[in-house]
């Protein structure tokens, strides 16, 4: 008998982020440890008149994710082939559901960077097909991810533990989880209403003193259409506005590599400067992957309180209430950014202690509560 809690966790992939409506063409995109899971999505989707096509892989085999096989033993051409199969769905189908399911996290580790840059530079194509037909409303995607004892082990938890915390986290656990959302979005919309026609953002706190300006962007009410579990504000910093500097709080993993202790300084909104405590050559290697590595394309805060704590996944991780992020690379188009890249690495910063966030002067945000308008 399906557990109740993945029944309702395939509903709110169908019904709520990917929207699924008759005639809709659905990728799920999954290795066959996320089982339980795709069956239901498969079931839900037929019932709601779509047509899913299955790409399931073993476990370390993912093509579009964190892909040990392939970074391992490809050589250049193969690393430079698009997958023909994902370059029709991307370009042509009207949704695509993706569920990381990796029960080996730290397979693509001692992967060469240079080979990582690589793969990423041919599945940028892809890549820039989901943000382009995202943002015109034409394809639905969302990505989630299904617990694993590989992900457990990262999060410090027992299997049991870690998927009580994603259940909790994605809000399978409420009579109507898809009700749910939309009060969040409500929630959230506030915040976004206040900050809109604002231009200078001041981050300050102990491991942050950086501005940045938001003039025209826009900011997005994330609230599980594209990632789930959600609970974020996001928008596309002007590109050349970003001054002063942060260091992360948490390790920044990128491809299953975990960068510590990463700190960064901006002049005229490009990284001019960057260390890390662990793997700094990786992420020196990355930040040279081409013309927009070195400048963002997402600043975030991050509001779901049910995460509370680091997980190692940033799905998670970039959620957790009181702490803000930033990506290096690639922007959304739809909240106004031009940055282009083949990579989109996103960075957590904590906000809780005695930090602050300011917008044209007036106090927005406090020690990971928003403030703005005297609340």
């Amino acid at each position: 008998m399906a557990d109740p809690r993945v029944v309702k966790f395939a509903k709110v992939l169908v019904e709520h982020s990917a929207r699924i409506v008759p005639g809709d063409r659905v990728l799920i995109e999954a290795t066959t440890a996320a089982e339980p899971l795709v069956r239901e999505l498969y079931i839900q989707i037929l019932e709601k008149g779509g047509h899913p096509e299955v790409l399931v892989a073993l476990p370390g085999m993912m093509p579009f994710s964190q892909d040990e096989f392939h970074l391992t033993y490809a050589n250049d051409s193969q690393l430079d082939f698009i997958p023909t199969f994902y370059k029709i769905a991307y370009d042509q189908f009207e949704s695509r559901i993706r569920v990381h399911s990796a029960t080996n996290t730290r397979g693509t580790t001692n992967i060469d960077p240079a080979k990582v840059q690589r793969r990423a530079k041919a599945l940028g194509s892809i890549t820039a097909s989901q943000m382009r037909r995202g943002a015109e409303g034409a394809f639905k995607w969302v990505t989630t991810l299904y617990p694993t004892e590989g992900y457990a082990q990262d999060a410090g938890m027992s299997l049991r533990e870690y998927e009580d915390f994603v259940f909790k986290a994605v809000h399978t656990k409420e009579n109507d989880p898809v009700a749910y959302w939309k009060s969040t979005e409500a929630g959230q919309q506030k915040a976004i209403d206040w900050l809109a026609g604002k231009n200078q953002v001041v981050l300050r706190g102990p491991n942050v003193d950086l501005t940045l300006s938001i003039l025209g962007r826009k900011f997005k009410n994330s609230v599980g259409l594209f990632n789930m579990p959600d609970g974020e504000i996001f928008t596309g910093p002007v590109e050349d506005s970003v001054n002063g500097w942060v260091k992360f709080t948490y390790p920044a993993i990128y491809d299953g590599v975990a960068v510590e202790g990463a700190e960064l300084t901006f002049n005229s909104g490009r990284v001019s400067r960057a260390s890390a405590e662990k793997n700094q050559d990786y992420l020196l290697k990355m930040l040279e992957s081409d013309a927009g590595s070195r400048y963002l394309g997402e600043f975030a805060i991050g509001t779901n309180k049910d995460i509370d704590r680091f997980t190692g996944h940033i799905l998670f991780d970039e959620k957790i209430g009181g702490t803000f992020h930033m990506a290096l690379g690639a922007g959304y188009p739809e909240t106004g950014s031009h940055n282009k890249s083949a990579i989109h690495w996103d960075m957590i910063c904590d906000l809780r202690t005695d930090s602050e966030i300011l917008v044209d002067g007036e106090l927005f945000y406090k020690n990971g509560e928003f403030v703005f308008g005297g609340k």
